[in-house]
């Protein structure tokens, strides 16, 4: 006989330490373990379905998972309440409304955010994109005089020279929130990210972090340019700032730049926007492109 049979108090003790650990702390899921520990230390499968439902949890439930489970007397209905969550959308599309809860494991409107960590309380920032006023092309005079040697370069504008939203660290953290119920970023031209397509959008490598150059009062950025040997479109590589990224829950995402950013002002493009951009440039339009927007102080 094991010890943990002899004195089942050991297991009770167990349960309660990690029961608080998970309810004192948001970072903290529950597991495989968790789950067995409860079971060991007397709880009710009800009791345990319903801490299930209301915490996040990281299980693994392939064949060999299970049958560990069921040997450890895991009730029947708690290992479909664990099959259940794992299901089910993550927090990112579990929130109701946009939360500014420092926690990044908390519940968060689908959105990009930055922890304002420069101030006592910390909270989560939105930021809101910010349509482009207009696309300009520069130098096809002189592309024209060269015969098409010089480039003619494609900008996105900005309306005004600052972003609304102001960050005080030069080196802040952003999350991504994407929505896994449609397992993209934008749910067509009305999503939260408002993206205005259908591809799934599901990481910030699909992102570019970009600074502006600031004239005339606007914000502008170079996303195409051409000339006689051929054309480019996207964001060119002098603006982009490079980040990493990481995923610390399913559809959560840590991004932080890989190096500190100096006082201007930046933004995330979706990086397919520079090609339809710069096509409704030579057309003689320009549709808007959405930029989440933001300056450095």
């Amino acid at each position: 006989m094991t010890d943990s049979k002899r004195n089942p108090r050991n297991w009770q003790a167990i349960a309660l330490a990690l029961l608080f650990q998970v309810t004192s702390a948001h970072a903290e899921t529950l597991n495989n373990d968790t789950v067995i520990a409860l079971a060991r230390a007397g709880l009710g499968a009800e009791t345990i379905i319903a801490k299930i439902k209301s915490s996040p949890g990281t299980y693994s439930l392939d064949t060999v998972d299970l049958i560990k489970l069921k040997q450890a007397k895991v009730a029947d209905a708690v290992i479909a309440a664990m099959l259940d969550s794992s299901s089910r959308p993550s927090v990112a599309s579990n929130a109701a409304g946009v939360s500014d809860s420092p926690d990044p494991l908390a519940p968060h409107a689908t959105g990009i955010y930055v922890l304002n960590s420069w101030v006592d309380q910390h909270k989560m920032q939105r930021l809101d994109p910010t349509t482009s006023a207009q696309t300009k092309d520069t130098g096809r005079l002189l592309s024209a005089i060269t015969y098409g040697i010089a480039k003619v370069k494609m900008k996105t504008v900005l309306p005004s020279s600052n972003a609304r939203l102001r960050i005080k660290s030069s080196e802040p953290s952003f999350y991504f929130y994407f929505d896994q119920n449609e397992a993209k970023l934008s749910q067509g031209s009305t999503g939260a990210f408002g993206l205005g397509q259908q591809t799934p959008v599901t990481s910030p490598n699909e992102f570019a972090l970009v600074r502006f150059e600031t004239k005339a009062g606007n914000r502008e950025i170079v996303m195409g340019q051409a000339n006689i040997a051929g054309s480019q479109s996207g964001v060119m590589d002098k603006s982009r700032v490079a980040f990493d990224y990481e995923e610390i829950a399913p559809g959560v995402y840590k991004v932080t730049p890989t190096g500190t950013l100096t006082p201007g002002e930046y933004g995330f493009v979706y990086a397919a926007s520079g090609a339809g951009n710069m096509a409704s440039a030579y057309g003689g339009g320009g549709s808007g492109v959405k930029i989440f927007d933001f300056g450095v102080e």
